[in-house]
């Protein structure tokens, strides 16, 4: 395996203090206060994904920590379940009204932090394209992960 550039480094050292800077925005840009967590949950639900079994998959964690996350949310209110169509052991998850007043202010938060931090280098615009490229990449790699982990269930 060869060594990473320095540049790939310097990337991932950034995205992991890019996490704590956008938990942060969560904690002081929210009301009530919204974990990095509850905020990944909350806009891949708003975002359709409404089934609590595939939000594991798709957010790559364990869950545990989503069954947590939804947990939470469902106590303060910002999602609901429901008994999923056509398949009673499914469980559907949507975004209540109070959680997507509290996902927009989260929203603000957290693209305030990234165009504050983006303004900062040589080409800002270029920047947040090459982020919002990332997320697709992010999005793709996720999905064939997926798909591989069905073909050998299968």
């Amino acid at each position: 395996m060869t060594e990473p550039s320095e540049n790939a480094r310097a990337a991932a050292l950034a995205l992991s203090r890019t996490a704590r800077m956008l938990e942060r925005a969560l904690a002081h840009g929210t009301a009530p206060a919204l974990s990095l967590s509850d905020y990944r949950v909350l806009t891949a639900v708003a975002g359709g994904e409404g089934r609590a079994s595939r939000l594991a998959r798709r957010l790559a964690v364990g869950k545990p920590s989503v069954s947590a996350s939804v947990d939470s949310l469902v106590r303060r209110g910002l999602l609901a379940r429901s008994a999923g169509a056509g398949d009673q052991r499914a469980i559907d998850l949507t975004v209540t009204a109070g959680g997507h007043a509290l996902l927009v202010d989260a929203d603000r938060a957290v693209t305030a932090l990234v165009t504050d931090i983006a303004s900062r280098t040589p080409d800002p615009s270029g920047t947040l394209a090459a982020l919002a490229a990332f997320g697709t990449a992010l999005e793709q790699r996720q999905t064939e992960i997926a798909a591989h982990h069905a073909e050998r269930r299968a």
